[in-house]
């Protein structure tokens, strides 16, 4: 059975910087494509980004291109991303996803995609 633990959420000020990891149990990370959503109450969850189970393509949702970076270490077992440039409109909770995959350069956008969830990580960003 796989599971996935995120860590590093917490409360930063506007303007600042977290580093998000997703700890994942299991021999066959490396074949796995990882994912980052968020969801705030009353809404849907939404994608952030994504990431190759062979690391060579990442993809991320428009309103964090160009602040967030997704990565991932398979001798870890990880997948992170790091925060940056924060504002408060991305105080969420944040999952981290994962899908087994088949074609290693393939990265996933859809919660429907995804077969494996975290329990998420609260990010709370001060104004």
């Amino acid at each position: 059975q796989v599971q996935l633990v995120e860590s590093g959420g917490g409360l930063v000020q506007g303007g600042g910087s977290l580093r998000l990891s997703c700890a994942v149990s299991g021999r066959t990370f490396s074949s796995y494509a990882m994912g980052w959503f968020r969801q705030t109450p009353g809404k849907e969850r939404e994608f952030v980004s994504a990431i190759s189970s062979n690391g060579g393509s990442t993809y991320y949702a428009e309103s964090v291109k160009g602040r967030f970076t997704i990565s991932r270490h398979d001798a870890k077992n990880t997948v992170y991303m790091q925060m940056n440039s924060l504002k408060p409109e991305d105080t969420a909770v944040y999952y981290c996803a994962a899908r087994g995959v088949y074609y290693r350069g393939s990265y996933y956008s859809r919660e429907s995609e995804y077969e494996y969830w975290g329990q998420g990580t609260q990010v709370t960003v001060s104004s």
